[in-house]
């Protein structure tokens, strides 16, 4: 696919240009971008130039194996089929690394398993070579919820990226394709490719299962498994009627987040992101894919490297997709993490002033009863982005993998004759229930809130959150671990009272940054009996996140000294998500004479299920609003933790 591809139809149209009114891009959209480019001149300048001093050599050696030495090259293809080793040594055909996700025990990443060598057939028809060069671990939230395999959830984000980066790192190629769906798991890989900027990365989806089980009765279900009323057999049956194939999960969490931004960002093909598994049009743009990252090699006429896609707009354009949407919280910090691989220094700050203007457009569980593939079926990507670049609401000047403008995103990808076609689609949404237009939005601002206040700075998403609890008032009850919190409502002490659960001691320097999912049903339960209760805790709830209140990824954590490590039972808690403060209603001067209680495990008691292994991830990783990684900014000399103990700008 290219822009001036024959299969293309009434998409290279010059109105399409960040129309708003007159033609212009929203106001606080551009000066959150401008200020972007600001903040990020330095890092973002230093990372560009060693990426064109890459891409200038990559020009003129020819295919990247052609600079190794004999017996390292011997070594690169020494296990190829001898049908490729003639090409593989001739420096002829562009290399192109496939770098997979699969296994069989996760349903998202299952259906990889076939890809390779479709990739590789697809490759090497459009004139290039493709290797499997890595593979990365691919964990499941959705398994390790409340058990000790959480604690390495967030961590494994940082172990795909480096996993990525040796993947790549044997300088045998010219261009990747991302084989990966799921939380930690893409933004893992584009971390990892974007240190290897000169080079294109195509990422190839998988797709969501087909629906099943409605979340609406999912949910119940488990609400009805927390008050005793069903057993676990009866619960499973539920899971496993939701849970039923290969595919991502269909309900708007983490994953489908990723998709929606990789798509928005111009990494995937137009069209692709929610595709089923096994289908026709599933294989044939995963065939498009392998063709693509061919043709954008630095040896052809279309040279996208992943550096330069990944750039400002872009990152602003993610943004503002995951608002709209009112995708996960979890993008609260994968999306700094993410921007920092570019030299780019996203912060919390740019996501409050943009939440203030995106609307919210979408409603997909838990932000409603649908799922991904209504949304799909209503219009999906094509219609979001034409509506969002028709409101001056997303960049149209970016470069993506099927060439320069965000415009190409307009199209749908359609079967004829067992090949992709891409036919802009010109009509709205079919389903004004799932997916609205940004004139006649489910809300006026967007779907994830910025907190801030004495407690210090929270993400609350109040997409699923009903108006009348946007705001509470109540006392704190204070738990070091989840389990605390299951155990005090198994045991009837939270019963007809309103409260605000206190959860600390779960930030990434603490543990490992958990999601804290499971408390969801039993608080639901409370708040359905007609308790005002809510979360603050310095923890993750997932984009599964439903319909408790809820101020998480507080930050700086407990086991930083936050003052969340102050907050004592009893003391009176303010959380207002609607106007975006969280407010600890002590005096100053009482706080000031408290110590901190509580601590976070030693490493001596975080141990099991080898926790023991991410030791020195603790001590390394940096706070939610850094993005809560171990990585530097790129192109700055200063680790994440010096900059975020220097404070930064606010």
């Amino acid at each position: 696919m290219s822009p001036n591809d024959p299969t293309r139809t009434g998409n290279d149209r010059p109105d399409r240009i960040d129309t708003i009114g007159g033609g212009r891009m929203h106001p606080v959209v551009q000066e959150v971008t401008d200020r972007l480019i600001e903040r990020s001149r330095a890092s973002r300048s230093a990372y560009l130039a060693r990426l064109d001093a890459e891409a200038e050599a990559a020009r003129e050696r020819g295919p990247a194996r052609s600079a190794l030495g004999c017996a390292n090259l011997a070594h690169g293809f020494a296990g190829a089929p001898e049908a490729d080793k003639p090409d593989l040594r001739a420096f002829v055909r562009p290399g192109v690394a496939i770098v997979s996700s699969y296994n069989d025990m996760l349903s998202a990443h299952q259906p990889y398993e076939t890809y390779p060598p479709i990739l590789k057939a697809a490759v090497r028809a459009a004139g290039g070579i493709a290797q499997f060069a890595g593979g990365v671990p691919a964990m499941c939230d959705g398994i390790t919820q409340g058990r000790a395999g959480m604690e390495l959830s967030l961590y494994s984000r940082e172990v795909i990226a480096m996993a990525t980066a040796i993947a790549l790192s044997h300088d045998m190629f010219d261009a990747s394709l991302m084989l990966g769906v799921c939380d930690k798991i893409v933004p893992g890989l584009l971390i990892g490719a974007l240190h290897f900027g000169h080079l294109p990365a195509v990422f190839v989806p998988a797709g969501p299962m087909t629906s099943g089980l409605p979340n609406k009765a999912k949910a119940r279900t488990r609400q009805l498994f927390a008050e005793g009323k069903v057993g676990k057999a009866e619960l499973l049956d539920s899971e496993m009627q939701s849970y039923h194939s290969p595919g991502t999960c269909t309900f708007y969490g983490t994953a489908n987040s990723n998709q929606v931004m990789i798509e928005v960002m111009g990494l995937h093909l137009p069209g692709s992101t929610f595709v089923n598994p096994r289908t026709e049009l599933r294989e044939a743009l995963t065939r498009a894919a392998g063709r693509r990252a061919v043709e954008i090699t630095a040896h052809g006429a279309e040279y996208a490297p992943v550096g330069r896609v990944v750039d400002e707009k872009a990152i602003v354009n993610a943004c503002v997709a995951l608002l709209a949407t009112g995708g996960s919280t979890n993008h609260t910090m994968h999306l700094v993490a993410i921007a920092a691989a570019a030299g780019i220094e996203l912060l919390w700050d740019d996501l409050a002033a943009l939440s203030k203007v995106v609307p919210l457009l979408t409603r997909m569980y838990p932000n409603g009863q649908a799922d991904v593939n209504h949304f799909q079926a209503a219009g999906g990507m094509q219609v979001l982005i034409g509506d969002l670049l028709d409101t001056g609401l997303l960049h149209d000047d970016v470069l993506t993998i099927a060439g320069r403008g965000l415009d190409h995103y307009r199209s749908a990808a359609e079967l004829k004759d067992g090949e992709v076609v891409w036919t802009e689609r010109t009509e709205g949404s079919s389903d004004l229930d799932v997916l609205r237009p940004a004139r006649e939005p489910f809300s006026p601002d967007g779907g994830i809130h910025m907190l801030d206040g004495n407690l210090g700075r929270a993400v609350s998403k109040v997409s699923a959150v009903k108006e009348e609890h946007l705001v509470i008032e109540a006392p704190a009850k204070v738990f070091d671990d989840q389990l605390e919190l299951l155990r005090a409502f198994e045991a009837g002490e939270l019963d007809g009272q309103d409260f605000v659960a206190v959860i600390r001691y779960q930030g990434p320097s603490a543990n490992g940054m958990p999601e804290l999912h499971k408390l969801t049903p039993p608080l639901a339960v409370l708040l359905d009996r007609g308790q005002r209760v809510a979360i603050v805790t310095d923890g993750r709830m997932s984009g599964a996140s439903g319909k408790v209140p809820a101020a998480i990824h507080l930050s700086p954590e407990a086991a930083h000294g936050g003052p969340i490590a102050l907050v004592q039972d009893g003391d009176p808690i303010r959380l207002d998500s609607a106007a975006g403060t969280l407010e600890l209603l002590v005096p100053a001067e009482e706080l000031a004479a408290r110590t901190p209680q509580g601590a976070p495990l030693t490493d001596a008691q975080w141990v099991g299920t080898g926790r023991e292994l991410f030791a020195a991830f603790r001590g390394a990783a940096g706070p939610a609003e850094r993005g809560a990684g171990i990585f530097a900014l790129n192109g700055h000399a200063e680790s994440v933790a010096a900059r975020a103990a220097g404070g930064g700008e606010r």
